[in-house]
């Protein structure tokens, strides 16, 4: 609780104290404040998950996987690959949670795919993170190892 309140605190000095400043940019500057990353940086992993949030709560879940798949996660820390690794899936879960065959392939940290069964055996990417690919592909799935289902429980 009290670091909390310490960032919080530092977050509002960073940000000064002028009126006018909306809730999002606070909220921004608080997100950088935990993270440590810089205020002036425009594609920062606290801003992409602050505005793939503000997407989902608009219910524009297509736009809010763009965001997080569109995010620079080479030079992330691995607490902000995890953190927007663990927001996508959350999302990629609603937007998927209908499809019949859906499953996730992870191959490694910040790096993953939503598949769905392709008439004639194989897979199409429907939504990705950290990796080449993209939506529309279709994948072999005898090339792909550790696929999970998006449905609860992930078997």
């Amino acid at each position: 609780m009290t670091m909390a309140m310490t960032t919080m605190s530092t977050a509002a000095t960073v940000a000064g104290d002028r009126p006018g400043r909306s809730l999002e940019e606070l909220v921004d500057r608080i997100f950088e404040a935990l993270l440590g990353a810089a205020p002036e940086t425009e594609q920062s992993i606290p801003r992409r998950v602050h505005e793939a949030r503000r997407l989902r709560q608009q219910d524009d879940l297509d736009g809010a996987l763009a965001v997080l798949a569109s995010a620079d996660l080479g030079q992330a820390s691995d607490q902000q690959t995890r953190w927007v690794y663990g927001e996508w899936l959350g999302i990629a879960q609603r937007r998927f949670a209908g499809r019949e065959g859906a499953v996730v392939y992870s191959p490694g940290t910040g790096r993953a795919v939503v598949l769905a069964p392709h008439p004639g055996g194989a897979l199409e990417v429907l939504t990705v993170l950290g990796m080449r690919w993209e939506p529309g592909k279709l994948v072999s799935r005898r090339s792909l190892r550790g696929l999970r289902s998006l449905a609860k429980g992930g078997s």
